[in-house]
């Protein structure tokens, strides 16, 4: 139903263009790239033991990056699919496929046998997303590494799904990334909504999920990133979703300058 908005949309991408066009011609980004490049002279196109006390860097990271985050169904991948022109933003396919296997679906079926299992692989996916290199100016991802750890390990956790051992498990592996791989982002970009507004858009995976999942992610979200209770990676820019396509459209095109200067700086 969202893609058939979306082609009928299609028509209307002048603002689009723009944005993507002031993305590829911001003189920012082009002092950033700059300012990476001495930062990570050090580290570029190669892999170095941890031990050593040195970051392994692919070489491929002086873009700015923009996480979409948010919680399920709150409108992330309606704005991402504006900007098709940026390839192989999305992830989830990966999670629904893993040789013949869809650890998302089975984990929202059964949670407390698969939560690990899913989480591990969603780390793997989310630093791959990361680090890859992009033709764009712009790097722009649905969620992150950190929302991963913060939000929904984080839920499985305190919700008494996931057990002790598995989220230490998780934890260690996410501090290890974080401490030896940089991990860049430089805005957050938070489509809000209320849960109930999300359930009308879910997924056939996500159609089993209560609403009391939804009400639990939202909260985490809400101590992440507008209260501020655990660490922020980059400037978070809140635009409210109403899953009104339109609208959002609109609503980042008047919010262009300050996704930019964010980018840039």
């Amino acid at each position: 139903m969202l893609l058939n908005k979306i082609r009928s949309l299609a028509a209307n991408s002048e603002v689009l263009s723009s944005f993507v066009a002031s993305v590829a011609g911001y003189k920012g980004l082009q002092r950033l790239r700059t300012k990476r490049v001495v930062q990570r002279a050090r580290a570029s196109t190669h892999t170095v033991n941890a031990s050593e006390g040195k970051t392994m860097s692919n070489g491929h990271d002086n873009k700015a990056v923009i996480c979409i985050e948010g919680n399920i169904a709150s409108g992330k991948t309606t704005c991402l699919e504006y900007f098709s022109r940026m390839n192989n933003i999305e992830t989830i396919s990966k999670w629904r496929n893993v040789r013949g296997h869809n650890p998302l679906a089975l984990m929202y079926q059964d949670p407390e046998r698969w939560g690990l299992t899913l989480q591990t692989y969603v780390q793997l996916t989310m630093l791959e997303r990361h680090k890859a290199p992009v033709c764009a100016p712009v790097r722009m991802m649905e969620r992150s590494l950190y929302s991963a750890k913060y939000i929904f390990v984080e839920n499985l956790y305190r919700s008494g799904i996931m057990p002790e051992v598995d989220y230490a498990v998780l934890t260690e592996w996410f501090d290890w990334i974080t401490t030896n791989i940089h991990v860049p982002v430089d805005l957050i970009d938070l489509p809000r909504n209320v849960p109930r507004e999300a359930e009308a858009s879910m997924s056939e995976e996500e159609k089993v999920i209560p609403l009391t999942y939804l009400e639990s992610i939202h909260q985490l979200y809400e101590d992440w990133l507008i209260n501020q209770r655990l660490p922020l990676p980059a400037p978070v820019l809140v635009i409210p979703a109403d899953h009104d396509l339109q609208k959002m459209l609109l609503q980042y095109e008047e919010h262009r300058d300050r996704i930019l200067a964010a980018a840039g700086s």
